[in-house]
C-alpha cells in the first residue's frame, strides 16, 4: 500500500474502516496497556498481533480482553463497553467499575484510541454530546480517559454526514477534554497534532493540499 502525505503517487482511495483499525493496531507499541473507546475504536482489537503483547483495558471492569466474539464464542455476560460480545485473553481479570475507573485515573493506561464528533487543532476532543437539543449525551469514561491515558488519538471519518469537517480550528461542541489529543487516524490521512501545529503523517486518496480544502485547518508543511 503506498502512502504519501506530500506529494507524488498516493494511494488510489481512502482507507476501509478495517484497514484504519489495522493501521491503528500496526501503531500500538508492545507492550502497552490500552483502552478502545466503543465505535470504529473497538475493531482494533480484531487486528492486534500476539507478538505485541498490548493489554486492553475496558471500563465496564476487565482487564484483557481479546478480539470480538462471533458464533459459538459469544457469552452474553462478556461484553465490552459498548455492550458488544468480546472474547477474553490468557491471564484476563475482572473488577469492580471504581476499580477500572481507577485505573483510568491514576494514569496507568499508555494509550486510549476513542471516536469523535470533532477534534481541534489544538488537540482539544469533543465526543459526548453534540449540544442539540434532542441528541442523547454518552459521557461514559470519555472525560476520564481524555485526562488519564499517557496518550489519547482518535479515529473517526474525516466529515461528518453533511460532508462538515471533524477536524476543526475549535470545537463548537460541547468539549470533553482541553489538549489531550495527540493523534487522529481517519480514512483519508493520519494527523499527528502537537504545540507546533498539525501535521499529516500519511494520505490516502489525496494530496495534502486537498486535505486543506477539506478541513479549514492549518497544515505544517515537512
Amino acid at each position: 500500500m503506498e502512502q504519501t502525505a506530500t506529494t507524488g503517487t498516493v494511494r488510489a482511495a481512502p482507507l476501509t474502516r478495517p484497514e484504519m483499525a489495522a493501521m491503528v493496531a500496526g501503531d500500538i507499541q508492545r507492550g502497552a496497556f490500552v483502552n478502545l473507546g466503543i465505535g470504529l475504536p473497538t475493531t482494533i482489537a480484531d487486528h492486534l498481533r500476539p507478538e505485541q503483547r498490548v493489554t486492553l483495558h475496558t471500563e465496564n471492569g476487565m482487564l484483557g480482553m481479546g478480539p470480538a466474539a462471533v458464533g459459538d464464542r459469544i457469552d452474553p455476560d462478556l461484553i465490552n463497553a459498548g455492550k458488544a460480545p468480546v472474547t477474553e485473553l490468557p491471564g484476563a481479570s475482572y473488577f469492580h467499575h471504581a476499580d477500572s475507573f481507577a485505573i483510568m485515573r491514576g494514569g496507568h493506561l499508555d494509550v486510549c484510541v476513542l471516536g469523535a464528533f470533532q477534534v481541534s487543532a489544538a488537540g482539544d476532543l469533543a465526543n459526548w454530546h453534540t449540544g442539540a437539543q434532542d441528541a442523547i449525551p454518552a459521557v461514559g469514561g470519555a472525560m476520564d480517559l481524555a485526562t488519564g491515558a499517557r496518550e489519547v488519538w482518535v479515529m473517526m471519518t474525516l466529515q461528518d454526514k453533511t460532508g462538515a469537517p471533524k477536524l476543526v480550528p475549535q470545537c463548537s461542541y460541547p468539549v470533553t477534554g482541553l489538549s489531550c489529543v495527540t493523534r487522529v487516524y481517519t480514512e483519508r490521512a493520519v494527523f499527528l497534532l502537537s504545540p507546533e501545529g498539525v501535521r499529516v503523517r500519511e494520505s490516502f486518496g489525496c494530496t495534502v493540499e486537498d486535505l486543506r480544502g477539506v478541513v479549514e485547518v492549518d497544515l505544517l508543511d515537512d
